[in-house]
């Protein structure tokens, strides 16, 4: 190995140091040859390498003439130096030679644990290591009196039977630990157990409250029907469908009887009142449908417009053009419309193949008044403006679409747009078709642009309400 690298406390004379390591030569050997001197170590390394020169003056060189140098070898090791834990702290100086005696006893240096327990540790840390950490030490437990190794010891702490700890329910109780399974088990008045009746597990001191409101805890029937064992959650529900004694009301309340009679007996009376009872149901159903006819009128008007436009919309027009080829005068009805809110309520009709003087050739359309809601409170007359149109669906980013529109004014003699009687509600006679154009659009003329499309056509019908009207 090289030269010394210890910490001098003056700086070696040159002619200590190898030539080759430029340290403080370690087993110094001379060349008797040149009287060259260098670390033995190093030499042999050099002339390993195959070159039996000198490094110094490159003469050749004779293994023969290479021999140790005691006397230089006596002077290095007389040199004064640091410990090699100076840094870490030891102050130890003296003779290099002296250094592996000071190890000895060198508080710094790193030395095994005399336990064998393979730990290595500075030897001012060797006590504590002893006394608190090594694995293989010698510790008695101050609970049992037995004797550990440091690694067992560890393992018998928190488990000695001898030792005194306080019960883990935290009732204040303390005991060795030995006794501990048995006093959670029966002692302890803080210790779990599970309800008997419900299963679900409480606090020892607390189970006896828990029975007051167990939902399964055993109660009695309130009727005295005998029924045994009846837990408390069930007991609502045995009382309404099982318990034989309990009150109950007729089947039939709902339809007006207020008979209450125990359980046992609502079958008498159910035979004894068939004949009431088969009346009190006729006048509920009655009742029921006036009930239902008077929600579907309610949301038909909720359903309809109010703002005196309709625009309707006719699919599957190839079907209904063909059913109304085979059917003379077939009508189609749109949904009704209002002509403002309050107004007057109308509804369209159009005669796909035509009615009149269109038949066979043109689309007719219609308009008629409906009895509405508040009929007593307009003018009649009905006396404003109507405009009819099929709609064009062409794109209008391609071309400006051009819808058929046709307007009259009703005359305020037609009979069509007089005040409509109730009973007309569903009548189709003369009167109620309406007033109209029997040749609104030929057949013909329908197929030009796109007022079909997919299959469809939108006829739209609007009322001109002036403003002072509506408001």
């Amino acid at each position: 190995m090289p030269g010394f690298d210890y910490k001098f406390l003056e700086k070696p004379k040159r002619r200590f140091q190898c030539p080759l390591c430029s340290k403080t030569m370690r087993e110094p050997v001379q060349v008797s040859t040149c009287g060259h001197r260098f670390c033995d170590t190093c030499l042999q390394e050099f002339l390993s390498e195959g070159v039996f020169k000198c490094p110094e003056d490159q003469l050749p060189l004779d293994y023969a003439k290479i021999y140790p140098d005691p006397e230089l070898e006596q002077q290095i090791m007389s040199l004064p130096i640091r410990c090699i834990h100076s840094e870490e702290g030891c102050r130890w100086t003296g003779q290099m030679k002296q250094l592996q005696g000071h190890f000895s006893t060198c508080a710094f240096n790193v030395i095994p644990c005399p336990n064998r327990c393979a730990a290595k540790l500075t030897r001012r840390d060797l006590p504590d290591h002893l006394q608190y950490d090594c694995v293989k030490r010698k510790v008695k437990c101050e609970f049992c009196g037995n004797e550990f190794t440091g690694e067992a010891y560890e393992n018998h702490q928190g488990i000695c039977p001898q030792e005194s700890v306080y019960c883990e329910n935290k009732c204040g109780a303390r005991m060795m630990r030995r006794l501990l399974s048995q006093h959670c088990l029966t002692d302890c008045p803080k210790r779990t157990q599970p309800c008997k009746y419900c299963g679900k597990e409480f606090v020892f001191d607390t189970i006896q409250n828990h029975q007051y409101h167990c939902p399964r805890f055993p109660v009695q029937c309130p009727n005295q029907c005998g029924t045994p064992n009846i837990a408390r959650e069930d007991l609502a529900s045995h009382v309404k469908e099982s318990c034989c004694s309990a009150l109950v009301l007729c089947p039939f309340k709902d339809a007006g009887c207020k008979h209450r009679c125990p359980k046992l007996a609502i079958g008498r009376h159910l035979e004894d009142s068939t004949k009431s009872h088969l009346t009190m149901m006729c006048s509920l159903v009655t009742r029921q449908r006036q009930e239902i006819l008077e929600l579907r009128r309610e949301l038909e008007e909720l359903s309809v417009s109010h703002d005196g436009v309709l625009i309707w919309k006719l699919a599957d027009y190839s079907r209904r053009l063909q059913e109304s080829k085979l059917r003379s005068n077939h009508e189609f009805f749109s949904p009704p419309f209002y002509s403002h809110r309050y107004g007057y309520k109308l509804q369209v009709s159009a005669f796909l193949n035509g009615n009149g003087s269109g038949e066979g050739t043109h689309l007719s359309i219609y308009i008629r008044v409906l009895p509405g809601e508040y009929d007593s409170l307009l003018e009649w007359p009905f006396s404003y403006k109507v405009t009819f149109s099929i709609l064009d669906q062409s794109d209008p980013s391609l071309s400006k679409p051009q819808h058929i529109t046709e307007t009259f004014n009703p005359d305020p003699n037609w009979k069509n747009f007089q005040k409509p009687c109730p009973s007309a509600r569903n009548s189709l006679d003369e009167s109620t078709l309406g007033f109209g154009y029997p040749k609104f659009i030929s057949h013909e003329e329908i197929k030009k642009r796109n007022y079909i499309r997919d299959n469809a056509i939108f006829l739209k019908a609007s009322i001109d309400i002036p403003q002072k009207i509506i408001a």
